[in-house]
């Protein structure tokens, strides 16, 4: 099978980091070939080193990374064509679908959502001019959905890591970290500019256990390295997406954002908080509320989230987090997070339902 990825970057990482991910995976678990086509090279170099922006087309880790220009490369279109988050792609490439003695297995990748008209919403297809036929298939949280991105290495490796304190320090150290003091809690920070970053410091700074706050480059830029209280502040580098991922392991807290942070803080096994990406008309709003119903966190965790997320509740968000990392609720929310990435792993992940769909469909003759 040969698989076409369309991605245009829009949320700065987060569709190229999904995109990205489920090329590697489709590649090296069911051994498609994938061509993964970007608009935005130099948004993918951050999260793959390898892959060199000036460059039209190359092959990165197995996977043919094509730039897609205007007018689009004139390649044939493969078994299978997958729209990451409704991008479209390029209208000459879709007559040359139309072209196809045999048309490929249209996908239109949804947004990853809680709520629950997606389940009768998954897999329905869409007829299109010229005889092709596009399908909705939605990331979730159920085994009505498609389902969440995550290898089959991904949950041991970081059982592993989470075990070997030798590790976890080595890593923190190789990723620009200053070793953690005795006691200390480690809290990553991964947010959109409009997050009240600045309590959240005020918090810690002020809180009972000392804290490691970790930031990235370009996330919250008035927050300078060093200490105060009982918080230091530690800008770390851009890391490629296998060293975040080791990052939100070692991490005793997450706040993340988007959609591909989110996914993956969930299988760190630890608490987070998300910041969702803003959506006309608040539609994000009722994604928050969705997924938080079926959170497994303690009382108080949610009235967290959602006044991370400007609520009004917002003006209570200093005493949610001083509750939220008090021991007895930290303790419980920690349980809690372990409990709901074990319960989320029993289902099958995205990028192999996403592989036998379209192979079925291949031959039913869609």
């Amino acid at each position: 099978m040969l698989a076409d990825i369309f991605c245009r970057v829009i949320d700065n990482y987060g569709d190229i980091g999904v995109c990205w991910r489920l090329a590697r995976q489709l590649r090296r678990e069911r051994d498609w070939g994938v061509r993964l086509w970007v608009d935005d090279l130099r948004a993918m170099a951050r999260l793959a080193p390898q892959v060199d922006p000036a460059l039209p087309a190359q092959h990165v880790e197995g996977v043919d990374v094509v730039s897609w220009t205007r007018p689009a490369p004139p390649l044939a279109p493969g078994d299978v064509v997958i729209e990451a988050f409704a991008c479209d792609p390029p209208p000459e490439f879709v007559q040359r679908m139309r072209d196809q003695v045999r048309p490929p297995v249209w996908i239109n990748l949804e947004y990853l959502s809680a709520e629950g008209w997606v389940e009768s919403c998954h897999g329905l297809p869409s007829p299109q001019p010229g005889g092709l036929r596009k399908y909705f298939f939605f990331p979730g949280f159920t085994p009505g959905t498609g389902g969440l991105l995550r290898e089959k290495t991904l949950l041991p490796m970081r059982d592993a890591l989470q075990a070997d304190a030798g590790a976890r320090a080595a890593f923190l150290h190789e990723a620009g970290l200053p070793a953690l003091r005795p006691g200390e809690r480690l809290v990553t920070l991964f947010c959109y500019p409009d997050a009240p970053a600045t309590l959240l410091t005020d918090v810690l700074a002020a809180g009972e256990a000392p804290t490691l706050l970790a930031v990235p480059p370009g996330v919250a830029p008035y927050l300078a390295a060093g200490e105060r209280g009982r918080l230091r502040i530690a800008r770390i580098p851009f890391l490629p997406q296998p060293d975040y991922d080791r990052l939100l392991w070692c991490a005793d807290l997450n706040f993340v954002r988007g959609e591909d942070s989110f996914v993956r803080a969930q299988w760190a096994g630890r608490p987070l908080v998300w910041h969702i990406y803003p959506q006309a008309e608040a539609a994000h709003v009722d994604k928050l509320r969705a997924w938080l119903e079926r959170y497994p966190a303690p009382d108080g965790i949610p009235s967290l989230q959602t006044a991370w997320n400007g609520d009004a509740e917002a003006c209570r968000l200093p005493e949610l987090l001083q509750r939220a990392l008090s021991p007895d609720v930290f303790g419980a929310w920690t349980t809690a997070a372990r409990r709901w990435s074990d319960e989320l792993s029993r289902q099958q992940d995205l990028a192999h339902a996403l592989a036998d769909f379209c192979e079925a469909r291949q031959e039913n003759g869609r």
